[in-house]
């Protein structure tokens, strides 16, 4: 709510006046003036997702859901309405198994952004400080390039050797 919904860059401040849509936060509810209606969930609360069914997603931060496998096959299971539901998931590329799932799957269109693309909306401080940091380091890469890094450098067993060696029970 505070970032997708009230922040800065969030729904309520993406839309003049006029457009502007109801946000009704004991319900969960946003309404535009169109009718169209967008309810929020926390990934923390994927119970939540059972039952309800929608035509469109937008799920934000994936990499940093707590329950991120339970909230994502809710959210798949209600995700039935209309004639193409989809969704748009939104998130640093960490190496996590469900996102290697999401991106690699035939129906998935990635797109990736960099920290240089959005410098325009970001503070020149904030800007100089992170890149003089962090540019050129493994966490640069992640969080400025928008790089997934699946393996760590030196390491006796590569992420996709664990993964080919998991067993199911």
């Amino acid at each position: 709510r505070d970032v997708m919904v009230e922040g800065e860059s969030g729904l309520l401040a993406c839309y003049p006046d006029a457009e502007r849509p109801l946000y009704e936060p004991s319900k969960r509810r946003i309404t535009w003036p169109n009718g169209a209606i967008a309810t929020t969930y926390s990934a923390d609360e994927p119970e939540r997702l059972r039952g309800p069914q929608h035509d469109a997603a937008w799920a934000d931060e994936v990499a940093a859901w707590n329950r991120a496998r339970e909230a994502w096959d809710m959210l798949m299971f209600g995700l039935r309405l209309g004639a193409n539901p989809q969704t748009v998931a939104t998130t640093t590329p960490k190496p996590l198994s469900l996102l290697r799932e999401i991106e690699e799957s035939p129906e998935t269109v990635t797109t990736t952004g960099s920290t240089y693309a959005n410098a325009a909306n970001l503070a020149p401080v904030f800007l100089s400080k992170i890149l003089r940091r962090y540019k050129g380091t493994r966490l640069g890469r992640q969080e400025i390039d928008g790089e997934r890094l699946d393996d760590i450098p030196g390491a006796l067993w590569s992420r996709q050797m664990i993964d080919d060696a998991r067993v199911s029970v």
